[in-house]
């Protein structure tokens, strides 16, 4: 089987075309695939398939094996590999497990994709709760470098108030304008270098956190840079929401089904 490796700010993925439906996969199969010493390695995998009325379908697994749900990183390494593929060329829509999504390629590597409207924050005793395609808790933290990411992480992400599916969760610092994100993802079942709905949760939460009217966010993951625009219509609906940064081609590769 052929597949090919692209990374999202370090977020990681395996992307297999599979536009002729020949390809099934256990969750035993995926969760070999993305171990990182006797897989291919990654955080998630996706299959790149046909789709009646859009350009393609993105369906996304976690390294877990398990079905995800939405990924902004994974929406936009998908636009690349579609690319690559000849499929579109600087533009296209797609449909994932949370909608229609549309996606540009503006130059070399950097791909913008806009995300669902959000139009549900929950706020309590500093912490922020809402899905941007995905779950996740914000928690606004003074230094972000000294967060034990994997142990409260984990903690959160476990809570009996997001039981049974759990939540994502991210430490986010705010500074000079700028935010810093750290994210422990679920599925990964650690912390991640970049995740993008996470990304997009935390610049939408930063804007209500420093009461601030700003609509654009560059933000910092482990794993590089990325940017979230938005259109803020009340207090806790945000629209026209939009996550940029690169989406990059790694190596590609033949894999046998063990």
């Amino acid at each position: 089987m052929r597949f090919f490796k692209y990374h999202g700010a370090g977020n990681d993925f395996i992307l297999i075309d599979n536009r002729e439906n020949n390809i099934a996969l256990s969750e035993a199969n995926i969760k070999l695939m993305c171990e990182r010493r006797f897989g291919i390695g990654a955080d998630g995998l996706m299959l790149l398939e046909k789709d009646a009325e859009l350009d393609f379908r993105m369906i996304y697994y976690n390294s877990d094996g398990k079905e995800g749900s939405m990924c902004g990183n994974g929406g936009r390494c998908i636009m690349a590999f579609a690319i690559k593929l000849g499929l579109v060329t600087t533009k296209a829509k797609f449909s994932a497990i949370d909608g229609v999504h549309e996606a540009y390629l503006l130059k070399n590597s950097i791909i913008r994709l806009k995300m669902n409207d959000v139009d549900n924050i929950h706020y309590e005793n500093g912490h922020y709760f809402l899905n941007t395609g995905s779950p996740h808790h914000i928690r606004f933290v003074d230094e972000s470098d000294k967060i034990n990411v994997v142990e409260e992480g984990r903690r959160i992400r476990n809570h009996s108030r997001y039981s049974p599916d759990g939540t994502n969760v991210n430490f986010v610092e705010i500074s000079s304008g700028k935010l810093f994100v750290r994210t422990y993802e679920r599925g990964v079942e650690d912390e991640t270098l970049a995740c993008g709905t996470g990304i997009t949760a935390a610049a939408i939460c930063a804007s209500m956190e420093a009461k601030t009217d700003k609509s654009s966010f560059d933000v910092k993951a482990p794993g590089g840079l990325l940017q979230v625009d938005f259109k803020r219509q009340s207090d806790t609906n945000f629209t026209d929401v939009w996550l940029t940064g690169p989406a990059e081609f790694v190596f590609s590769g033949e894999y046998t089904i063990k």
